[in-house]
């Protein structure tokens, strides 16, 4: 009974000798500042955060040491008591007001209680030193979360209390939040995606006070007319794009907060201007960001890295949840078909939806939504508006050839369903030879991955596991090019290019059947044989012919450009002949 006596005596004297620490640093501060005394009073406001570092130190290390947590909170408690006094010098509040938000913040991390009254002890800076100076303070602190350990935890506390600052800002509100949304964004980013001792729950309250100050910016944005709100919401959009792409990235696709916080960020969107067809089809992050941050574009643009991925994200998310579509405002039916006729769109699109599925960190269920959209907007589609040799390709060609670069992280079978989706329903002949060209390099990269090629044959049709590319589905599109669906020889030369990807196909596939001794395609069953010489391969080589004839004694630019583009293809056409021919020959079934 004694021991148990004496060991309460001693958490006794331990709270009461730090109860007493404090209390005598904070007077000897708020002498000396007072005095005007700035070197020594710099010193002992050292020796506070000294001696606050070794209580979060000790609290944090052992989250079973019930002393270590009881002391930790009396400090708090104490400063928290200290500078509510309302008998504070003004001088002191404003010295301890640099250093203490970081201190304090520290504690956070312990438990709710403390993360608590560390908000309170900075909601008593934010109310003694006014808005304007507490916003570079704690700027200054979140800046600091890069030395930290815990760092989701300690930017709990100044990310709410620049929420509050925001909108306690009486002028120069645009000013003042374009300072301090790129430090906001860059910790969101580096605790999100860069930090590997941050839990759910963490992260999760991270992420409620990120949409805390899209709400508080928000309101100040109601504030304002003219010029002003204009910029502040567009830079207002670019934080919602980024904290969407950040938080989808980092709290569970299946959490229910997790889809509270994306309806209240796609609200926001929604009021920015930021539509589902802007954001897939004509949005530009550099564009915004000039507009926001002018000359200093690309000092921010770090900051904004995955607003591209929010962008796609935030039209997913409404395939996701009807709540989020309906909560925007957006008809995804309506997009869906505008998308289908309007082919200049449906690159733009593809080329912003790429983003998801190279954004490594997002979940599964995010990807096969935008694998889905992406099926729906090429399947089936009514050709748009022809893009002659004259349209302007330039403006979203590069979309479609980084989109290109991912469909690697798309699964096999999809992926195949997507490159026949795209190469059905494209008008441009270049741009079908791209996507049978890639075709091929799959199918050529599968059968150098499968031992059942080196193996014992299979005269079977039916689709190898690992080989997902070989099934007669190649032979439709080989089919859809050589013998396209209106009726008739495809065109030439304007189709050339195409053309001749569709030849070098069908007789990649033909010999590499025949050397296999496979026919998983169904390329070597006699029926197909017939049908492709028949119907694909003379037809086309009687057009080759009459058009080559026709230009071959005229020598005007025209023609000379209309028989070297036929050469290659007449080349390879009459190989697959000779090739199928021989096959024939050898059939008898």
């Amino acid at each position: 009974m004694s021991s148990m006596s004496g060991g309460s005596e001693t958490v006794s004297f331990q709270a009461s000798e730090t109860q007493n620490t404090i209390q005598r640093i904070l007077q000897s501060c708020s002498k000396l500042v007072e005095a005007g005394d700035i070197h020594e009073s710099d010193s002992t406001i050292s020796e506070l955060v000294k001696f606050l570092d070794s209580l979060s130190d000790a609290a944090l290390s052992d989250p079973n040491n019930e002393p270590a947590q009881n002391d930790a909170f009396d400090a708090l408690n104490e400063i928290h008591q200290y500078i509510c006094s309302p008998s504070l010098a003004q001088e002191a509040v404003d010295a301890l007001s640099f250093e203490l938000p970081k201190a304090v913040s520290k504690f956070a991390g312990i438990s709710n209680r403390f993360l608590d009254k560390a908000i309170s002890i900075i909601d008593q800076f934010l109310e003694k030193c006014g808005p304007r100076d507490m916003l570079s303070i704690l700027c200054n602190t979140l800046g600091y979360s890069s030395n930290m350990t815990k760092a989701a935890s300690y930017i709990l506390p100044p990310l709410s209390g620049l929420s509050k600052v925001f909108t306690s800002i009486k002028r120069r509100h645009f000013e003042q939040v374009q300072v301090a949304v790129p430090i906001i964004l860059n910790v969101l980013k580096a605790v999100a995606l860069d930090s590997d001792d941050a839990d759910d729950a963490e992260l999760e309250s991270v992420f409620h006070r990120a949409v805390g100050i899209a709400n508080s910016i928000y309101e100040v944005c109601n504030k304002l007319d003219g010029a002003s709100n204009e910029k502040l919401r567009a830079l207002l959009g670019l934080y919602v794009l980024q904290c969407l792409a950040l938080l989808s990235a980092s709290i569970s696709y299946k959490d229910s907060t997790c889809h509270l916080m994306v309806l209240e960020l796609s609200q926001i969107s929604s009021y920015c201007g930021l539509t589902y067809m802007s954001l897939l089809t004509a949005f530009d992050v550099e564009t915004v960001a000039g507009f926001v941050f002018g000359e200093d574009k690309d000092a921010h643009m770090s900051c904004l890295s995955h607003v591209k991925h929010g962008a796609a994200l935030s039209v997913v998310w409404g395939l996701v949840s009807e709540e989020v579509a309906h909560a925007t405002k957006e008809s995804l039916v309506a997009i869906k078909d505008d998308l289908h006729n309007n082919q200049t769109k449906r690159w733009q699109a593809i080329g912003t939806l790429k983003h998801v599925l190279s954004f490594v960190n997002l979940p599964w269920e995010l990807k096969k939504h935008t694998i889905n959209f992406l099926l729906c907007i090429t399947d089936g589609c009514v050709s748009g508006e022809y893009l002659g040799e004259h349209s302007e390709w330039s403006s979203y060609m590069p979309n479609i050839f980084t989109a290109l670069q991912v469909l690697a992280d798309i699964p096999d079978t999809q992926r195949f369903d997507i490159l026949k989706a795209l190469i059905t329903n494209t008008d441009s002949s270049s741009m079908i030879a791209i996507f049978i060209d890639i075709v091929r390099r799959e199918m050529h990269m599968e059968v150098c991955n499968s031992t059942s090629v080196k193996e014992a044959p299979d005269s079977n049709n039916e689709m190898h596991p690992d080989m997902p590319f070989w099934t007669p589905s190649v032979l439709e599109l080989v089919e859809s090019v050589l013998r396209p669906p209106r009726g008739g020889p495809p065109s030439l030369p304007d189709a050339s290019d195409a053309v001749l990807s569709a030849l070098n196909l069908y007789r990649f596939v033909l010999m590499t059947e025949s050397t296999g001794k496979t026919n998983r395609t169904g390329v070597l069953s006699r029926s197909n044989l017939v049908k492709a010489y028949n119907e694909w391969l003379l037809p086309l080589g009687t057009l080759v012919s009459g058009i080559m004839t026709e230009n071959k004694n005229d020598y005007d630019q025209l023609a000379v450009d209309t028989v070297c583009t036929l050469n290659p293809l007449e080349l390879v056409l009459y190989r697959c002949i000779e090739l199928v021919e021989e096959k024939l020959k050898q059939s008898t079934t």
